[in-house]
């Protein structure tokens, strides 16, 4: 990247307007740039067939399109398709193509790595190098579009933010990425059909809550236990469960948007009945679902996937409690899919 030039994405509609009217040229083709690089997705200045070659000439030597590509993809059996994403910079993220029969969803990276060292979780492994760019969320899921309808001849239906990072400690960028995501100018995909997942930062989902977001949350629990969760997850020592439970019932009462709990059940570690108690009683905090998902072992970690007797007797458990529970088996399992080990092994 020339260090000179600016990010054209990083300006507003309002912004590049300025910036053409000072340069002499008519204000209506900052809009018109601006679909080219919003509504098109477009990675080139060559590509404003509109512009005059003289326009985007100047375009290309004042900005730049720091546009993501993809470095390598792996195809599963189950149809899953992994990538690893090369940015500007030559940092590797990674994002995820779900198959489904009544969707097809892309699962979309928030940082270069993450700071928050969950122990079950490739990329808490990894040193968080940066926060993505709203306009790098935004290409992986250009990018992810694409492939569903090159392979399976369908658009995407669903946007997870559940890859590399915590989406809440790259805020301001998430949100922006999802108002160009939704944006009619934009890819004009419906908001409720994008889910954000935290590992939990209470201050940041009260602030959601202010915001009056329109998408979903899911909050990676894993054990409604402190002692526990500590153990696995160290964000909760400054985020406890009675912060979180504070924090989402402030949320609920802002957007009222139920919640998603999202819950691995580990070998030995919270797949007994007393776990799936304490799971329901925090369940009642506010309105939810709770998403229990099959582990994917990682080579760094010591952690296994519970029994598929466990899982379903968990399950069953909560769904007796009026809690509505589904169970998500794991995807990719031959190909490196569990969160950070594709990028991992890339860096290695």
């Amino acid at each position: 990247m020339q260090s000179n030039k600016i990010d054209i994405r990083s300006l507003s509609l309002e912004e590049l307007k300025k910036h053409f009217v000072q340069s002499g040229e008519k204000s209506f083709r900052a809009a018109q740039v601006y679909e080219w690089l919003w509504k098109k997705s477009c990675s080139s200045f060559g590509e404003m067939s509109n512009l005059s070659k003289e326009l985007r000439q100047k375009l290309d030597e004042l900005f730049t399109i720091n546009n993501v590509k993809i470095n390598t993809s792996q195809y599963s059996a189950d149809k899953t398709i992994k990538n690893s994403f090369i940015l500007h910079d030559n940092h590797l993220i990674e994002g995820v193509l779900i198959p489904a029969d009544d969707r097809m969803t892309a699962c979309v990276s928030s940082q270069v790595g993450c700071s928050l060292t969950c122990k079950f979780c490739a990329t808490g492994y990894m040193e968080r190098k940066r926060n993505l760019n709203p306009d790098e969320i935004y290409d992986q899921v250009v990018l992810i579009d694409r492939q569903a309808r090159e392979n399976y001849n369908h658009q995407l239906t669903n946007i997870v933010y559940m890859g590399m990072g915590e989406p809440l400690l790259n805020y301001a960028n998430v949100l922006k990425s999802i108002e160009r995501i939704t944006a009619e100018d934009g890819l004009n995909m419906a908001a409720k059909r994008i889910t954000v997942s935290t590992a939990g930062i209470a201050k940041m989902i009260k602030k959601l809550g202010d915001d009056g977001v329109k998408f979903n949350l899911a909050l990676s629990l894993h054990a409604a236990n402190d002692k526990k969760r500590n153990e696995i997850m160290p964000i909760n020592e400054q985020n406890s469960l009675k912060a979180l439970a504070e924090a989402l019932k402030y949320y609920y009462a802002k957007t009222k948007n139920p919640v998603t709990y999202e819950y691995i059940v580990f070998n030995d570690f919270n797949d007994e009945l007393q776990d799936a108690m304490e799971l329901a009683k925090f369940c009642k905090h506010v309105p939810c679902k709770v998403n229990i998902i099959e582990y994917n072992p990682i080579s760094f970690a010591a952690y296994t996937n519970a029994d598929v007797d466990k899982i379903e007797a968990f399950a069953d458990y909560l769904r007796k409690q009026d809690i509505i529970t589904n169970v998500r088996r794991s995807r990719g399992k031959d190909i490196d899919a569990a969160c950070g080990q594709l990028a991992i092994k890339e860096k290695v």
